[in-house]
């Protein structure tokens, strides 16, 4: 696989994760690891990430639910959050520069 083929597949991979969570870094992961060290570290750090992300999220939810759904409100900005670290991740994978994702669970390694 081509530079430029590997950055706008973990474009797309970052990106994706916006919509549909988890499953483009999944299938990215198991498809497209062997195909160049670049987008096996995007796909590596977007899985971790999207895997954390869900943790997160559930968490805030249980704790919302005795304390009258003030965890869930603060499950908003971190939402908010998300998207944004996506965002950047996306445009530092298209410029060929590798992202790390802030407080993140390396569970794939």
């Amino acid at each position: 696989m081509t530079p430029q083929d590997q950055r706008l597949w973990s474009t797309l991979i970052h990106l994706g994760g916006i919509l549909f969570g988890f499953l483009p870094a999944l299938v990215g992961y198991l498809v497209l690891k062997s195909r160049g060290e670049f987008i096996r570290q995007h796909t590596l750090e977007e899985l971790n990430f999207q895997i954390s992300l869900a943790i997160y999220m559930a968490a805030l939810v249980l704790i919302g639910i005795p304390t009258f759904f003030i965890g869930t409100i603060l499950a908003v900005p971190l939402g908010i959050a998300a998207i944004i670290f996506m965002i950047i991740a996306a445009v530092k994978s298209n410029a060929g520069e590798f992202y790390r994702y802030p407080l993140i669970f390396r569970f794939v390694k």
